[in-house]
């Protein structure tokens, strides 16, 4: 997942929250409801500004866990002491 639809998460998620906590949303479904009305905003923006739709963005080559635990190995190769 590249920046541009972390972005586009992180302004949908936000802007949940605060619908729900504005309109004072209560309940699983009314909750469900408000994520599908914005997510839906936010994709209709995408579209409208010409931009890339989510779907239509590159897959990167490698995944953060793959990323995470090649620096963990990086990490532990560079503590291990040289052979005496």
């Amino acid at each position: 997942m590249g920046s541009t639809e972390l972005a586009a998460n992180l302004f949908r998620a936000t802007q949940t929250d605060d619908k729900i906590r504005r309109e004072n949303i209560a309940g699983k479904q009314a909750a469900y409801d408000a994520h599908y009305q914005v997510g839906k905003k936010v994709r209709q923006t995408i579209k409208e500004l010409h931009g890339t739709m989510p779907e239509d963005l590159p897959t990167p080559k490698k995944s953060v866990k793959q990323i995470e635990r090649e620096q963990e190995q990086k990490k532990m190769n560079g503590k291990q002491e040289p052979d005496k």
